[in-house]
């Protein structure tokens, strides 16, 4: 199939050949007649498939000019970065059409946002979050609400917008098309698919946790954190086509430590992108990476939904994700538009209960590969490695300090404690009342 049979509009037709599409990938051409239908969509396919093109197309093709103020379509995805590419995936979309796109979330300033909607749009794109505020303070109106897309439901329950997301689908107008995007549900997106959506046809292009056939997987027994360390610093050195690397931790702390050694050996190549750095080092990072820049973006679970990174060659799995859905995203960030990828996992000890897991969902075994001989096998352990032994303080001894600060000793006056009631009743005894006022009248 072409994206001519569709029956696009010239105007997207057009902008699809500048893109350099050829033809749909199977959710797209399975999704279009379905949302150009006006049913309610649930929409099951891997990562890297085209999912975001498979709502865009038919909901543009629909969408007639107007210079109404309050938007026709809301997209909720769960990340700023998320929200970032898909507007940008409309502007590309849209270069012939008359269309008013606009993103929101939070960490923005939110007056801009406000003057934003207030000029019009007509299609808004949104964490739930900051959609929620900005419909709360009366900034948006959505009683012109005709279609709504939530892409990744899984990861904003996960994010811990339930409550969010309950209360814009309360609010929403009744009359109105719900489609859901995701490589990944659960019971928690089923429940909310049962409440919210009416009588959805479900539309799957792949079977839920199978991996993509066009990447190689494969697998290291591996001791601890500094040899994963000096395997990654090997695999690095050795390896040359490496060249773009997508490196997964399990914690922002962890995705930190490796940075700081990473950058010691390689200089000005790696980045570094999680929640805890600000909105503006996040676009900058994943910039950077995206244009060939640095060479490795080192990341928590925070990009391994939905963002669209081109030509990844290599995802590693620093620490194995507890949750075998977030192995599938992980490794979805290559092997992308039919070209091959790459993954490669370091499997602790304490990590292989996750290993089995992921291979249970997959139906199918990781590939384990021996360690390279040169490898250096480290002794040294992080604090989470420690074996626990009663009376022993792994503590830095940087952290403690024999100087004034936040270790001193407390002073006698300042070791008084709480006596709670027993201290109230030594008062009024010693003065006969209440030491305190009552509330005045």
């Amino acid at each position: 199939m072409t994206f001519s049979e569709l029956n696009l509009s010239k105007q997207l037709l057009r902008a699809v050949d500048d893109l350099g599409f050829d033809q749909p990938t199977t959710i797209q051409s399975k999704a279009f007649s379905v949302i150009m239908s006006g049913k309610d969509v649930v929409g099951l396919a891997q990562t890297g498939t085209g999912k975001t093109l498979a709502f865009l197309l038919p909901l543009l093709n629909l969408l007639k000019y107007s210079n109404q103020i309050e938007p026709r379509i809301i997209i909720l995805v769960p990340t700023r970065e998320l929200v970032i590419q898909v507007v940008e995936e409309v502007e590309k979309l849209t270069t012939y059409m008359s269309v008013r796109v606009g993103g929101v979330y939070g960490g923005a300033n939110i007056n801009t946002q406000k003057s934003m909607l207030m000029e019009g749009l007509d299609i808004l794109v949104a964490t739930p979050g900051r959609m929620l505020d900005l419909s709360l303070n009366g900034s948006l109106k959505l009683k012109c609400i005709q279609k709504l897309v939530i892409d990744e439901m899984d990861e904003m329950l996960n994010l811990g917008f339930r409550t969010q997301l309950k209360n814009i689908l309360d609010v929403m107008p009744e009359k109105r098309q719900n489609l859901l995007f995701s490589a990944t549900m659960n019971e928690d997106v089923d429940l909310i698919i049962e409440d919210y959506f009416n009588s959805p046809q479900k539309i799957e292009a792949a079977a839920h946790g199978t991996p993509l056939e066009k990447i190689i997987q494969s697998g290291f027994n591996v001791p601890n954190f500094y040899t994963k360390v000096n395997l990654l610093i090997h695999l690095l050195e050795s390896t040359s086509d490496m060249t773009k690397v997508l490196i997964f931790t399990g914690s922002k702390r962890l995705a930190d430590l490796l940075h700081e050694i990473i950058s010691e050996k390689f200089p000005d190549e790696f980045g570094i992108i999680h929640s805890n750095k600000s909105q503006n080092f996040r676009f900058n990072s994943l910039r950077q990476f995206q244009d060939g820049k640095h060479r490795g973006l080192i990341a928590t679970d925070l990009v391994s939904r939905g963002l669209d990174i081109s030509d990844v060659t290599h995802v590693v799995n620093f620490d194995m994700p507890d949750d075998s859905s977030n192995y599938i995203h992980r490794i979805g960030r290559t092997g992308r538009a039919d070209k091959d990828g790459i993954a490669i996992s370091f499997i602790t000890k304490a990590e292989e209960k996750f290993q089995l897991q992921i291979e249970e969902m997959m139906k199918m075994k990781i590939p384990l590969v021996d360690l390279p001989l040169e490898l250096v096998i480290s002794e040294e352990l992080i604090e989470q490695e420690r074996p626990v032994i009663p009376g022993v303080n792994y503590a830095s001894e940087a952290t403690i300090k024999d100087s004034r600060g936040a270790f001193q000793e407390k002073k006698k006056k300042n070791t008084k404690v709480n006596l709670g009631g027993s201290y109230k009743i030594e008062i009024k005894k010693k003065y006969k009342k209440p030491k305190t006022r009552g509330q005045k009248k």
